[in-house]
This record gives structure tokens, sequence and C-alpha cells, in this order.
């Protein structure tokens, strides 16, 4: 799995999470995020309050667009992005190839904003 390889694709409506033996390929294309329960985090460090509501604002059209929406946890010079997918494991949620493709594109926009 490498990045690119998520930068393109779309995400689409999943029940089918993935295995844990699966995870680690996709760890290393999305480095920086890491795995807490049935989800994945990443923690966006930035200078002020006004960057962090700025990469808000900027992932909101992706998020939308992919129709995958995270939890976000927004303070003055952070914003924790968690993602896990719902629909997957009988509904009761986890982790999809959803969750790392939008991991990839949140992660473009950040180098491209603030890096």
């Amino acid at each position: 799995m490498k990045t690119s390889d998520l930068l393109a694709k779309k995400s689409a409506h999943t029940e089918i999470g993935l295995q844990d033996q699966e995870l680690p390929a996709y760890f290393a294309a999305t480095p920086g995020w890491t795995q807490d329960g049935p989800r994945i985090v990443k923690t966006y460090n930035f200078k002020n309050y006004y960057e962090t509501l700025a990469f808000v604002n900027a992932i909101a059209y992706t998020i939308h667009e992919e129709d995958h929406h995270p939890e976000l946890v927004v303070t003055y010079n952070r914003c924790v992005v968690k993602f896990d997918t719902h629909t997957v494991n009988n509904g009761k949620g986890g982790i999809s190839e959803n969750d790392f493709i939008c991991a990839a594109k949140l992660d473009v926009i950040f180098t491209q904003t603030f890096g």
C-alpha cells in the first residue's frame, strides 16, 4: 500500500472492516496516524487558533466530498482527528479503508497549507 494508492481512491459505503493483519500496510502509507481502539487518530499542531481553524475549514470540503466525517477535537493550537467507520463489523464500527483514504487526503492538505 502506498500513499498515492490511497489518494487515488474515493471513500465508498462499506460494511467490511480491515483485518488486523492489513493495518500495518495502511499505517505505513499514512505516517503519524495511530490506532486508538476501533479508530485511527492523528494530532495536527499549529502556531495559533487561527491556523487551527483554517485547517478545519480546509478539510471540511474534503470530508464532505468523501462523505466520511471524523470526530474533531479543536483546541487553541491543535486539531485531533479521529476516523472510524460506523457501518463495519456488523454495525459495531471499526477501521476501514475509507478511514485511511481520508487520512491521506487530510495529510496532503496539512502539508500543502502548513508544512
